[in-house]
């Protein structure tokens, strides 16, 4: 066997194996997935007894789902977390954007310099450490928590940082200030020059922004728990909660409530996931 045909078989094994393993890693990784899928379609004593059999011994059943958005009120439940994660995605895009085009073109400022290094800074300080301030200031202080506007102004404040430093990378890397200024020679104005020039060559970051935040605010659950307490504003993954009780869960409920908060966000990315390696690769090289 000569170098090459030696060069060549070690290349495949390697990567026979590299496949090997992502093939063991997404199954490890898709297994809890697969869990939910299969005992979705149970009744609880077969989810208990034979949570791996694809069908429990009582059958295939649909129960679970009209029973589980009855309790937890979904459409009324799924209502509120649309209108938080919409409005939360599209301000923390819209701000992000504009603050980012602000700081690269006027990267001479002291002032932006600074605001953006704060901005950076910001993204390492836990959530933890600030809810407890957070729910005194605007709940005993200000009054303002139990409002869907509160919770969408509080998503967009610990989004926009990172935003902004995604959009500042694809601005700096990806967008020629050449454009800018034919834009200015012809008579636009600043505004109009980011809305026509800028805003739509950032597709790729912005979908990339909107479907990372999106499930953010989609699955978070620790923020609404804290800022939400009236029923009627609550989201999908309070509304989850009441499943869970002190001394047994409803785990088939559970499982179809799962199903039923997870689709939205998944179609979601499913129309964007082609964006997302662009859009994080975009600030990633300078060139």
């Amino acid at each position: 066997m000569t170098q090459n045909e030696k060069a060549a078989a070690a290349k495949k094994r390697n990567h026979a194996i590299m496949i090997a393993i992502l093939i063991l890693l997404f199954i490890f990784f898709i297994s809890p997935f697969i869990l939910v899928l299969i005992n979705v379609f149970k009744d609880k004593a077969d989810i208990v007894t034979d949570p791996l059999a694809l069908i429990g011994a009582h059958g295939f059943t649909l129960k679970n789902f009209p029973e589980a958005m009855q309790k937890m009120d979904f459409f009324n439940v799924f209502k509120n977390s649309l209108i938080i994660t919409v409005c939360a995605t599209i301000l923390t895009i819209l701000i992000s954007a504009m603050t980012s085009f602000v700081i690269v073109r006027n990267g001479k400022w002291k002032m932006c310099t600074a605001v953006f290094a704060l901005m950076v800074a910001s993204m390492v300080i836990p959530f933890q450490v600030l809810m407890v301030p957070l729910v005194s200031v605007y709940g005993g202080i200000f009054g303002l928590l139990n409002h869907r506007a509160t919770l969408i102004f509080m998503h967009v404040g610990f989004s926009v940082s990172m935003a902004t430093f995604m959009f500042h990378g694809a601005i700096h890397t990806n967008i020629p200030l050449e454009l800018e200024e034919a834009a200015l020679i012809d008579g636009c104005t600043r505004w109009q020059t980011f809305w026509k020039i800028v805003f739509p060559l950032l597709k790729p970051t912005i979908a990339t922004v909107a479907i990372i935040d999106a499930m953010a605010f989609w699955n978070d659950y620790l923020l609404p728990s804290l800022v939400l307490t009236d029923k009627a504003i609550y989201t999908i993954p309070i509304a989850t909660q009441q499943f869970y009780g002190t001394y047994s869960t409803d785990i088939g409920l559970v499982m179809a409530a799962l199903v039923l908060a997870m689709m939205p966000i998944l179609i979601l990315y499913l129309f964007l996931q082609k964006y997302i390696v662009a859009g994080v690769t975009s600030g990633a090289v300078k060139g």
